[in-house]
């Protein structure tokens, strides 16, 4: 059972895990119709290891046979400063839980140099974003001069971070790249490469995920009536607000308990 409120996004609440896997494969799914019928490609950027885990439903039916995979183009929200081969890669586990089983083409999925040092890979990253926007496979913001990416798909932390931003860390502040690297992030491993918050809130939808009791906290400081004045440093979830775009939160019952 689904049970949705308007206020910060749209908040969508499922009895169990299952139900929102399977409701957030048919919104992914009909982002992607939307997308490739209007522009000719969907471009979708995840993020963290977990999320990878909510969108397994996509690999089977209907949607192997019903969503276009050659037009979509894969891109990476946050990374960790580790080889493509590492178990903390999030390249390796998206590649061997989702992208070996779906047809999309190798070169539609745009990953981080692992042989570049972290600064040089987070700036070749960027350039990379922005051939892809030069040539329309992503499209722009006009309103933040940023890539719009069709979907950004977020795991909510139990800190309250999203991508590798993390609550209080100096990275929440960078305006003007699209990409930027840390290398003291409070969650192993320490050195990350992670997209802007300027960059999340320039997509046409953002998504974001959240299980489980450990989380409801997390939830409640980025979701329900909190003073806004000490939020920034409680919950960067908080600061994600598409300036022209549609925030989808999608959360189990266990990670909702603290909501009025």
């Amino acid at each position: 059972m689904t049970d949705s409120k308007e206020g910060r996004g749209d908040v969508r609440i499922y009895s169990c895990i299952d139900d929102l896997t399977t409701k957030l494969a048919e919104y992914i799914s009909d982002l992607s119709d939307k997308s490739v019928k209007e522009r000719g490609c969907f471009s979708i950027a995840l993020s963290g290891r977990s999320t990878v885990n909510f969108i397994w439903k996509l690999t089977g039916a209907p949607y192997m046979i019903t969503v276009d995979w050659t037009k979509w183009r894969v891109f990476f929200a946050d990374e960790r400063a580790v080889a493509k081969t590492h178990p903390e890669s999030n390249y390796k586990l998206t590649k061997d839980e989702f992208l070996s089983k779906v047809p999309i083409p190798s070169s539609n999925v745009c990953s981080i140099n692992d042989n570049l040092e972290i600064g040089a890979a987070a700036h070749e990253y960027q350039f990379t974003i922005r051939q892809h926007v030069k040539s329309h496979k992503v499209a722009a913001s006009v309103a933040t001069d940023c890539p719009r990416f069709d979907l950004i798909l977020l795991e909510l932390g139990p800190d309250g971070h999203v991508a590798s931003l993390f609550p209080g860390h100096a990275a929440l502040c960078v305006y003007h790249d699209w990409v930027t690297h840390i290398v003291d992030s409070p969650r192993p491993p320490p050195e990350r490469i992670t997209f802007t918050m300027p960059v999340i809130n320039s997509a046409c939808n953002v998504a974001i995920v959240a299980v489980e009791d450990d989380k409801a906290d997390a939830v409640r400081f980025a979701v329900g009536p909190i003073d806004e004045s000490v939020v920034a440093c409680l919950s960067p979830a908080r600061m994600v607000d598409p300036v022209d775009g549609r925030l989808v939160w999608f959360l189990d019952s266990g990670a909702a308990s603290k909501l009025d």
